[in-house]
């Protein structure tokens, strides 16, 4: 039996602020399958691209464990780290703001060579970053422009090219398209989907639409104020939706059929604290299925279906 890519076990990430612990990210498991996507939705400060950089130890975890094909990488050294992150890779939401202004094109898809010394010589970086360009789509005549010059889809191509420029197996993709313009969207989709296919990439992708999660994971796994709440194979999670928040969310999804119009759930009460949070279920105060245990305990996770989990307690029949 195959192990999978990534395990993350119990992973929180606290941010220390004036009245408290900020728990950004809050006992979050799941793990990874080789060349699959998993697709992490929630709504803005659920604490989703916290956890994408955290895996990554961009951003140091509080605690919890990171096994990336069996290493542990919250036990390695600064310089073990360094060579795993040959492996581990992100693109970044905005295209613009990633790439350093002042970096041609050529500069910009060479600098993890650099950086990592591995391409010392630079007849060698040329070739491999007109083959990169070549790659994901870029032509070769926009080699010597400048990140202002281009649109946001070439941007973004440009920060594609820099992610697999050092071969790696596994990419946080932090919402890659939500800066785009919809129809670069979908090249920009296609594009990756055709790398994975060809290459064997293993996606985290980390999108606030759903729409958009539905046709590019295998499983989907939803957060919210720092827990994650469900997770499912991406057809399950349509099908049958056992969250309330995740029901929420999927009927805020535009269907373009005026024969097929579903009722909207819409979220009344104040949203909890993320600060110091109390040991209850973080939805309680917004959800219309809440009885009084979610006031008293907090829910875990639980399978409740083959690869189906849920952290409620209406799901589980009380």
């Amino acid at each position: 039996m195959n192990t999978p890519l990534l395990e993350v076990k119990n992973l929180k990430k606290y941010f220390k602020t004036p009245n408290g612990m900020l728990h950004a990210v809050d006992d979050v498991s799941f793990t990874l399958e080789r060349g699959s996507t998993l697709g992490l939705v929630g709504e803005s400060g659920c604490g989703k691209s916290t956890t994408g950089r955290a895996i990554l130890c961009l951003t140091e975890p509080t605690s919890g464990q990171i096994i990336f094909d069996g290493q542990h990488l919250m036990k390695l050294s600064p310089s073990e780290l360094r060579r795993q992150r040959q492996d581990m890779q992100i693109i970044f939401q905005d295209p613009y703001s990633s790439l350093d202004p002042r970096f041609t094109v050529a500069q910009a898809i060479e600098e993890p060579f650099r950086i990592h010394k591995l391409i010392m010589d630079k007849r060698e970086r040329h070739k491999k970053v007109l083959a990169l360009m070549d790659t994901v789509g870029l032509a070769r005549r926009l080699i010597n422009s400048y990140p202002h010059e281009l649109d946001g889809g070439r941007r973004q191509r440009i920060g594609i090219a820099r992610a697999l420029a050092l071969g790696p197996r596994f990419i946080v993709c932090d919402e890659p398209v939500s800066a785009l313009d919809v129809s670069i969207q979908a090249q920009i989709l296609n594009l990756m989907k055709q790398l994975q296919r060809e290459l064997g990439l293993t996606y985290l992708f980390i999108t606030h639409d759903l729409s958009v999660v539905r046709h590019f994971s295998d499983d989907i796994a939803v957060m919210y104020l720092g827990r994650m709440v469900e997770k499912a194979p991406t057809e399950a999670l349509f099908a049958h939706p056992l969250h309330p928040y995740t029901k929420a969310l999927l009927s805020a999804i535009p269907i373009p059929d005026i024969d097929r119009r579903t009722e909207r759930i819409l979220l009344k009460g104040e949203l909890s604290s993320p600060i110091e949070p109390a040991k209850i279920c973080r939805f309680s105060n917004r959800c219309g299925e809440c009885i009084d245990l979610c006031k008293e305990e907090e829910p875990l996770m639980h399978e409740v279906s083959p690869g189906h989990f849920v952290s409620c307690f209406r799901a589980s029949g009380y």
